[in-house]
């Protein structure tokens, strides 16, 4: 009798998605998929107190976006991991285009809140582009860079400068702090990763300084954070308070599913400070085991990235790395109190669609970059060295 193969494609079927499966990076595939897992089963505990802010009816409001949001999330990754490096450099143009043109619209059309005007409201969705323009960029600044490099009159780093600028421009407008604050780590990162004298890495350094500096001054928004922060009191910093009470609750071992109490203070439980429902309701070994994830995440991806010769994949895919690195570490370290509220999610834990379609173009983006190409295929005729 003939076996059956365990595998949905055998490694002699050359079609498309048979070439696509076997030289994708299966292993951040699966973990992302994990993780995405996980916050649609947290959102069974949050979505039923988060609706008491917004008086649905429906205690699992959020638990059924949640649902769409992450099948949208994994056809968006699948979809744009099928991409060739061409591809991946054509979309990233049309996301960044797209994105900057809607954040410059949003002070005549953007819909407010939370002290900002980053989002356009379209009928139930809210669409918040800055998330969608933070991958894009990552992946052009990585091809300007490159084109730079080859000599051939290309001003790659001036475009590079110019994008950067444009995005993070428009970013203040809103304010948004957070998500400026993120995408100049990430792109001093790449910076440095594509080799730019580094007396130029501290001119940028210094120059950033010098900016934050300014927006204390000159940003109502960002002052009132800072200093909220500084001199916490019960009106600027409850929620911070609430979320650090959460997980000290939570301890070890957690209070048990749908047993937290601090999270009915916390307005944004199911977005920036789920976390620390997850403290609460599961403890500390949770909490230490999505850490882990992403960590290993990171560090494998950043260690791959490194092995590759292509400068153009080396940089975009180490900068798109980096980029959930730090949005994991600034969210985290809101919820700890360890530094202001910067209004940014936990990739694929937390509610939002924005921030999951984002995230997942991330990493469709990273799993196109990574996949096997035929130079580095030991023999491209043998299907066993896909």
């Amino acid at each position: 009798m003939n076996q059956v193969s365990a595998h949905p494609f055998t490694r002699t079927d050359r079609s498309p998605t048979a070439i696509w499966w076997w030289t994708l990076d299966r292993v951040t595939l699966a973990l992302v998929l994990i993780l995405m897992v996980l916050g649609f089963f947290f959102s069974f505990s949050t979505s039923p107190v988060a609706v008491l802010h917004i008086g649905s009816p429906d205690d699992f409001y959020y638990t059924k976006r949640q649902f769409v949001f992450v099948l949208l999330t994994m056809g968006c990754m699948i979809a744009v991991s099928r991409l060739s490096l061409k591809g991946v450099k054509r979309v990233s143009v049309l996301v960044y285009g797209v994105a900057l043109t809607i954040m410059a619209l949003l002070p005549l059309i953007g819909h407010d809140a939370k002290g900002g005007r980053r989002w356009l409201a379209l009928g139930p969705v809210a669409l918040q582009p800055s998330e969608f323009l933070k991958p894009a960029l990552i992946v052009l600044i990585a091809w300007m860079f490159c084109e730079g490099q080859k000599g051939k009159g290309v001003p790659g780093v001036t475009v590079a400068m110019m994008l950067y600028a444009m995005a993070i421009l428009l970013l203040l407008i809103q304010p948004d702090v957070g998500q400026s604050i993120l995408i100049t780590i990430v792109f001093g990162a790449c910076f440095f990763i594509s080799g730019v004298p580094f007396r130029w890495i501290i001119g940028m350094g210094a120059a950033a300084v010098s900016g934050l500096v300014g927006l204390f001054f000159i940003q109502p928004h960002f002052r009132t954070r800072i200093m909220g922060f500084i001199t916490p009191d019960a009106a600027a910093h409850f929620q911070v308070n609430a979320a650090k009470a959460a997980i000290a609750n939570g301890g070890i071992w957690g209070v048990g599913l749908n047993e937290g109490v601090m999270k009915k203070y916390i307005p944004d439980l199911h977005t920036d400070f789920i976390y620390s429902v997850v403290g609460e309701e599961y403890g500390l070994w949770l909490t230490l085991i999505i850490i882990g994830i992403f960590a290993f995440i990171v560090v494998r991806g950043l260690l791959k990235a490194m092995a590759m010769q292509d400068p153009f994949r080396q940089i975009a895919t180490s900068g798109l790395y980096i980029m959930l690195g730090v949005q994991v570490l600034i969210n985290i370290s809101v919820n700890l109190g360890l530094i202001p509220p910067k209004g940014m999610t936990l990739p694929f834990i937390s509610y939002g669609g924005s921030s999951m379609l984002a995230m997942g173009l991330c990493f469709g983006f990273i799993l196109a970059l990574t996949r096997k190409r035929n130079e580095e295929i030991t023999a491209p005729d043998d299907p066993s060295k896909w």
